[in-house]
């Protein structure tokens, strides 16, 4: 008998194929829309958390007590580069670098702008989290008192590879203390504070210029991928300011909260749509058929074979329009991946909020499985309404009503 009803459903759901395609494509179209929605919202915040933890933070950020809430140089880590090695022997660790930043002023013959001087370690910036990337002109290589300058702070101080800025700050005795730098390169992080703000200059340069040794530091940034990292390293270094990334940038965490509701607003709309689609057309073909189930009836077929029938016919319909916009939209994620969308009109306003001018989607398993329910479930719960005006069918007065 099963075999029989799923005979019967598989022919019904194309018994007006026209009217079926134009589903499927229905759903195909809004599905596709959607997980290219998903994709593309989702990677433009892996991408802006990838660019920040690559360029500052990493996964987990180490300071001393205090030096995030005062900022001052006497609140250091001493030992940094024993607390380097240490690390760089944990199970998980893939790299880790320091760093000395101190606030200051930069200025040039014309203008200045509250600043601050970092210094890295280019090698080690590299390995971290190819620094390099983030080159938007000039070369990647400290000269004798060179410098990089974030793009947004040489459009403040009107600087270009080759211009000299003189910053100015307080070191670790307290004097107030100035250097010249050159800039060698501009640089494009995509995260705001560094654009908006910072000079990066070999870190021996800026220890010697702030009076510091060579083992201190005021920033350990490690790159790991293990989950268990972050809590074994606040048991390990209780005297220091152990971060996670979200804790350093809590924005980026309520982004991606935020894209979540949006992406289910959007998931629940485009739902609704399928729903209400297959919930036409199966209520248009029940009535069509309404004398074929009022004969079924009478003849001894039972109502939840009925019900089985109409079932699979929605389930059907679902999983042609799932296959459909499965594929489509996969094409259109890869394209997203691979290719981004350029959105160079708007440059200035995307890259003063971190964002970059081609944004870059993602693919996730999830998009898919979440969708392949969600439209099984739209698609059954579409049939309730039609199957109650079946049950409530009485076969002898639907049969004499059609004469």
């Amino acid at each position: 008998m099963f075999k029989l009803i799923l005979k019967m459903a598989w022919k019904n759901s194309f018994a007006r194929p026209a009217r079926t395609l134009l589903l499927i494509i229905m759903i195909a179209v809004s599905m596709s829309m959607m997980l290219g929605i998903e994709g593309l919202y989702d990677g433009m915040v892996l991408n802006m958390a990838d660019k920040s933890k690559r360029s500052d933070s990493g996964e987990i950020s180490i300071f001393a007590k205090e030096y995030r809430i005062n900022r001052d140089l006497k609140q250091r880590i001493a030992d940094a580069k024993t607390i380097q090695k240490e690390l760089q022997m944990m199970e998980g660790v893939r790299s880790v670098v320091l760093r000395v930043s101190a606030d200051g002023l930069a200025s040039t013959a014309r203008k200045s702008s509250f600043a601050q001087i970092r210094g890295v370690n280019l090698q080690e910036e590299e390995s971290f989290g190819k620094f390099s990337d983030f080159l938007q002109e000039g070369e990647i290589n400290f000269s004798k008192r060179g410098a990089f300058v974030g793009v947004e702070l040489a459009k403040t101080l009107k600087l270009k590879v080759g211009s000299k800025v003189i910053f100015s700050t307080q070191d670790s005795s307290g004097e107030i203390s100035s250097m010249v730098l050159k800039v060698a390169a501009i640089v494009q992080t995509t995260n705001i504070v560094l654009d908006t703000s910072t000079l990066f200059v070999d870190i021996k340069k800026v220890q010697k210029f702030l009076g510091l040794k060579e083992r201190e530091a005021t920033q350990i940034a490690i790159r790991t991928e293990s989950e268990q990292l972050y809590e074994t390293l606040k048991k390990k270094y209780p005297t220091l300011d152990v971060k996670s990334f979200f804790e350093l940038q809590p924005m980026i965490e309520m982004m991606e909260e935020m894209m979540v509701i949006f992406n289910s607003i959007t998931f629940f709309i485009v739902m609704s749509v399928v729903f209400v689609g297959i919930f036409g057309v199966m209520y248009v073909s029940v009535l069509d058929r309404i004398r074929e189930f009022g004969i079924m009836l009478s003849i001894g077929m039972q109502y939840k074979q009925i019900r089985l029938q109409i079932y699979l016919e929605a389930m059907f319909i679902g999983l042609f329009g799932f296959v459909s916009g499965g594929i489509i939209g996969l094409f259109l994620l890869i394209y997203l991946r691979d290719y981004g969308l350029d959105f160079s009109a708007f440059a200035d306003a995307l890259q003063s909020w971190g964002y970059e001018t081609i944004i870059y989607g993602t693919i996730k398993f999830s998009y898919f499985s979440t969708t392949f329910f969600a439209i099984m479930s739209a698609s059954l719960l579409s049939v309730i309404i039609p199957l109650r005006k079946i049950k409530k069918l009485n076969p002898i007065e639907v049969i004499k009503a059609d004469k």
